[in-house]
């Protein structure tokens, strides 16, 4: 059974910056950890008129896959480093909250361990309520299983754009001096057709070959991204290893112009591959120009995740670090159901997700597709709540049901809070769900207002609050997110 999604819509092309200063951008977050196993203006857009969202959760459940794609605030970051200014379609809330650090407790086994904590905001009755997920992060002394890794390699003349294949070749080559003996890659290239450069080949006695297979990539003409991927997956069964975990990597700026386009037919192709050998795709998207939908959608419907690299300090993070954790899996099909208490909650929504919605009846059907995870990931949830004048009690419930990988065996573990739990302020907070915050503000900001969270704050107070947070944090990442706000500024 296909997973239940709306589709997100389409919104108009790059919106033009104008006087930041004078406009007000949304605000708001929330803090106050409890576990257990006004309209939004933009920074320069101009505010939408005010209506019902069309992701609003008018039932008290609200239900999604869990999501750890990163590769919206990636590409955003680069396009506000470039001068530009991100297409209000490209960006997701999700995807900008999720690639921060959390401070969740996380499961001394297996599983999930759920955090569900919140702050008022200062809309009257208002509040960010924080879903927290998070898996025990793999050690240097884990055995993980041996790694099978089919590496398609868009190699069209697009691709031949400083930080596009030339990054891609270098993180390949580093990949293959770190990667274990016991591991095996193969190589397929695609432009106008596809073709397979390297079978899987083990590591062990064989990286000088899989060096030159890197090394003799070269840009040439068209995108034939189905091909690809086609190719790929039927490259990845002839190398099917029993014993280890097996993965299609597609690196691509996703700029599909030959051949099959369309990702529902492009996945429709190997659809019996993936689900017969539970092969997941993981999207590593590039360029200055990329097809952030494509990719995303691919991704979403191959089991899999995306992440944008646009330098040499990302593409190592992402090939020598994450790729690494995320051979390894902890949870298939993962979901999560949020019960909101209708005496104490008027009304609430989900802020961004909106390609992994669920029905609420199909939380406990495992033959619907969830997400995939692997060890040391959080997945963070936002939702804005109106809480009814005067009541206090029980707020909210947040349960995650996943599958072993290996078993299938289905497991649960839940979480929840009061009323009385809720931060007074979201700026009083943790530095982690100020993090939170800021991130969701931004993205928000960047759309024009669209995700509707409740709150406001200046642009110049959101930089300094996102400047003062990565003091506050002695966080890279977070000193990242206050350069881009200062770009879009």
């Amino acid at each position: 059974m296909e997973r239940h999604r709306t589709r997100r819509q389409a919104y108009g092309a790059l919106l033009a910056l104008t006087t930041a200063c004078t406009l007000l951008l949304t605000g708001c977050g929330a803090d106050e950890n409890h576990t257990s196993d006004g309209p939004n203006h933009s920074l320069g857009l101009p505010a939408p008129a005010p209506s019902r969202l069309p992701d609003d959760d008018s039932g008290r459940l609200s239900t999604f896959a869990l999501d750890v794609d990163t590769a919206s605030y990636g590409y955003a970051r680069r396009t506000l480093a470039d001068g530009g200014r991100p297409d209000p379609s490209t960006i997701r809330p999700e995807e900008f909250v999720n690639s921060f650090r959390q401070d969740y407790r996380t499961p001394e086994g297996n599983g999930f361990t759920v955090t569900v904590d919140g702050a008022r905001t200062d809309r009257p009755n208002w509040s960010l309520v924080r879903v927290g997920l998070a898996t025990r992060p793999a050690d240097d002394t884990d055995e993980r299983p041996p790694a099978a890794l089919t590496f398609v390699v868009d190699v069209s003349g697009s691709m031949d754009e400083p930080g596009r294949l030339d990054l891609a070749k270098k993180s390949l080559d580093t990949m293959t001096d770190r990667l274990r003996d016991d591991d095996s890659v193969a190589i397929v290239t695609f432009s106008e057709h596809a073709r397979t450069v390297l079978p899987m080949t083990r590591l062990g006695g064989h990286r000088a070959e899989i060096h030159d297979a890197v090394d003799g990539l070269r840009a040439l003409s068209s995108t034939n991204l189905g091909a690809g991927v086609e190719t790929g997956y039927a490259t990845a069964v002839r190398g099917l290893r029993g014993d280890a975990t097996n993965r299609v990597v597609l690196i691509s700026d996703a700029l599909a112009n030959d051949g099959e386009t369309d990702p529902n037919a492009i996945l429709g192709r190997i659809d019996g591959d993936r689900r017969a050998y539970g092969i997941t795709l993981f999207g590593v998207g590039v360029g200055r120009d990329y097809g952030d939908a494509l990719m995303e959608r691919l991704a979403d419907q191959g089991d899999g995740h995306t992440v944008y690299v646009s330098d040499t300090a990302t593409a190592n993070d992402v090939f020598c670090r994450q790729l690494p954790r995320n051979i390894d899996l902890v949870a298939r099909d993962a979901k999560a159901q949020v019960a909101f208490d209708p005496h104490t909650v008027a009304e609430s929504h989900l802020i961004g997700y909106r390609d992994r919605r669920v029905a609420d009846e199909d939380f406990r059907d495992d033959h619907v597709d969830g997400g995939e995870v692997g060890p040391g990931h959080t997945v963070t949830a936002l939702y804005a709540v109106r809480t009814n004048p005067g009541t206090d009690g029980h707020l909210a419930t947040a349960t995650v049901r996943w599958l072993d990988p290996a078993t299938r065996t289905p497991h649960e573990n839940t979480g929840s809070m009061e009323t009385d739990a809720l931060h007074p302020s979201v700026w009083t907070a943790s530095p982690r769900f100020q993090v939170t915050a800021v991130a969701a503000y931004f993205a928000d900001a960047l759309t024009g207002g669209e995700y509707d969270i409740p709150g406001s704050v200046s642009p110049s107070r959101l930089r300094a609050r996102a400047a003062t947070l990565a003091e506050t944090t002695e966080d890279k990442d977070v000193a990242d997110l206050a350069r881009a706000i200062q770009e879009a500024s």
